[in-house]
């Protein structure tokens, strides 16, 4: 008989329809030894939370996130909130002996990251930092090909992240304009992914260098009553030293116009390189030294084959899988961990080390000068 896990999913907006969409979905692709039941949904306007629960099946809502996650009833809490929210949430939680998800960056700063951790791991619970894009089937095969030396020693991890969503002045001003929700603007919402993906496919970054700006300083409030000071930045560049001798180069910006969503990262090694794009994400461009100097050039791999991570649960190889498949797999790898009663990556320790990164950089851009990145 299928055990079933109590899932309460706390915030109901962008992350927790991604997430909703994870939790139906699972189990009917997936061979699972749980099942996940959508228990309750908490948030803070009643009204629109019950139309987000009737939509996607949650049984019940909520207001209070605390009554929720004290519940004895439920046995995971996935926290889709604001960033400053997630540090009490999770401690919260984790008291409370439940598995936790939160969504990226896992904190405000790293201090609130090392209390999250140290709860998580005082209550033995399974904790997961929502790093989706760790679960792209081309990125699992690029770490495979990594590791099996298919490009030698990695010299160079470069990424940029670009959207454009406001670039317009008249855009109104948002939480994610505001540093004390958002801790960081672009810098926390898409840098964290790329320094994840490079913690993931290259190692531990150790000194960084980097800078910010806020190209509109005030926005309209959205009631339309005067407008509001931007305190979050709008772009962040830095460029990093790894453990293993690697260099890298890091961009995110929201005023890249005609850029939606566009990740790309390329590694250059000693005998091959790696490219992939989000955009085309069942695509990985490959060069390799080891090809006929006549044959040389990068070719691309259509990600779709059986053989390939993930794949074999989909569709015909040919067959393209989305970016919403991304947060099925993450689920998929957190309820094996917690009916395993094993660890699952990326956890909060990597949500600690990733935010060490992101603190860095912060500091470095504001007095210009190359910092170490702690260990802890």
């Amino acid at each position: 008989m299928t055990k079933k896990l109590n899932i309460a999913i706390i915030g109901s907006k962008f992350m927790g329809r991604s997430h909703s969409n994870a939790y139906l979905k699972v189990h009917h692709f997936f061979d699972m030894p749980v099942e996940p039941v959508m228990k309750v949904a908490c948030g803070r306007n009643e009204a629109e939370l019950r139309a987000f629960a009737d939509q996607f099946g949650w049984e019940e809502i909520a207001t209070d996130w605390r009554e929720v996650v004290a519940r004895p009833d439920i046995d995971v809490i996935d926290i889709c909130t604001s960033n400053a929210t997630h540090m009490p949430i999770a401690i919260e939680a984790a008291k409370h002996g439940k598995h936790v998800i939160c969504e990226k960056p896992l904190a405000m700063d790293a201090e609130e990251a090392r209390q999250m951790l140290s709860a998580a791991q005082a209550a033995d619970v399974r904790h997961m930092v929502a790093f989706n894009y760790r679960r792209v089937p081309a990125i699992q095969l690029a770490k495979q090909m990594i590791d099996e030396g298919k490009i030698g020693r990695v010299f160079h991890f470069n990424a940029v992240y670009y959207q454009d969503w406001i670039v317009d002045p008249e855009f109104p001003i948002v939480w994610r304009h505001d540093s004390k929700v958002a801790g960081s603007g672009a810098h926390g919402d898409m840098n964290a992914h790329t320094v994840d993906l490079a913690r993931f496919l290259v190692g531990e970054i150790t000194d960084v260098t980097g800078a910010q700006e806020i190209f509109i300083k005030e926005r309209p409030l959205a009631d339309g009553s005067g407008t509001g000071q931007v305190t979050a930045d709008d772009a962040t560049y830095f460029i990093a030293k790894f453990e293993q001798g690697a260099l890298g180069n890091f961009m995110a910006t929201r005023f890249a116009n005609g850029r939606k969503n566009f990740l790309r990262i390329e590694l250059f090694g000693s005998k091959g390189s790696l490219v992939w794009n989000l955009e085309r994400m069942n695509e990985l461009e490959y060069y390799s030294n080891a090809d006929e100097q006549k044959e040389q050039g990068f070719r691309n791999i259509l990600v779709t084959e059986n053989v390939h991570p993930f794949i074999n649960a989909w569709w015909p190889p040919g067959h393209i899988i989305g970016w919403e498949h991304t947060f099925i797999h993450e689920v998929r790898d957190l309820l094996l961990a917690i009916a395993n009663h094993e660890d699952v990556t990326p956890n909060f320790y990597d949500g600690l080390r990733n935010q060490l990164v992101l603190d860095k950089v912060v500091e470095s851009s504001q007095n210009g000068q190359w910092l170490s990145v702690p260990e802890k």
